[in-house]
């Protein structure tokens, strides 16, 4: 399947990392045009006890809106949601958002395997999945679900991760599309959603 035939397909994008992934989320979000489309879903593993500045910290550098998910919040396409600290991050029926405080998932609250899950579910052939940099394997199994659903995924190649363990898990649970890294990954995103021509 090229990238051009994919493109009218593709409505959401999730994203997951933990230990080393502001680097190259740093790089990925700002390849996002301004009028995308597609929904985008983050996962970061965070420190419980305290406020996520992810919005703050990326927004500047980014064109599409950045948002705190919050619980029943219908999906907007053009939209950048981050899961809060302390609450997995599901895709419900609408599609809308849903939080939860299940039982944490490879120690993890909010868990990339959880978004990833619920989104193939969800978007099915329409989502494409990328796992970066991380030092556990959350977020394996997920990827793995969106491949088996039909989306396109996306792994960092863990050279050029600063935490190589979770792209070398995911890579054991399927065989990712593409595994680049994130300067590629931004390209990548480039081709599969470029900025539309002023009419």
């Amino acid at each position: 399947m090229t990238a051009g035939a994919r493109l009218d397909r593709l409505k959401a994008v999730v994203i997951g990392g933990s230990a080393g992934s502001i680097e190259a989320l740093s790089v990925v979000l700002p390849a996002l045009p301004a009028d995308l489309r597609a929904a985008v879903f983050v996962v970061l593993h965070l420190p419980r006890e305290r406020p996520s500045l992810l919005c703050e910290i990326f927004q500047p550098g980014c064109a599409v809106r950045l948002r705190e998910a919050h619980d029943k919040e219908p999906v907007e396409p053009g939209t950048v949601y981050f899961a809060p600290p302390d609450y997995h991050l599901l895709i419900d029926l609408g599609p809308s958002l849903a939080l939860s405080v299940d039982e944490p998932v490879h120690f993890s609250r909010p868990s990339i395997d959880v978004l990833f899950e619920s989104a193939a579910d969800a978007y099915g052939e329409n989502l494409l999945g990328i796992l970066l940099s991380g030092a556990n394997s959350d977020g394996a199994r997920g990827l793995a679900a969106v491949q088996a659903a039909g989306g396109m995924t996306v792994v960092q190649d863990p050279e050029s991760a600063p935490m190589a363990f979770m792209p070398e898990s995911a890579m054991r649970a399927c065989t990712p599309d593409h595994v680049l890294p994130p300067q590629r990954i931004a390209s990548l995103l480039t081709t599969l959603f470029p900025r539309r021509a002023l009419s």
